[in-house]
């Protein structure tokens, strides 16, 4: 059964992070999206103006936030 070609990361190589820091972004992103879109239904919902939804992308924002120090951040323990 062939392999797939892969190749390890190297430490000198400039694009070593480069999957790492797009996940860190992604997740931040997301979390952004997901609780500012339900706080953009819970305004819809409610006939409020657009507080929710900053609520929303603030909550998210923290979560993602949070999120990536529990994956990347906390170190080796």
């Amino acid at each position: 059964m062939p392999r797939p070609m892969t190749s390890p990361a190297r430490s000198g190589d400039g694009w070593s992070g480069m999957g790492t820091g797009l996940t860190i972004a992604s997740t931040m992103l997301a979390g952004m999206l997901v609780w500012g879109g339900l706080g953009f239904l819970l305004d819809r919902l409610v006939w409020s103006s657009m507080a929710f939804t900053a609520i929303g992308i603030v909550l998210g924002a923290a979560g993602g936030g949070y999120i990536v120090y529990l994956r990347y951040g906390k170190g080796e323990e």
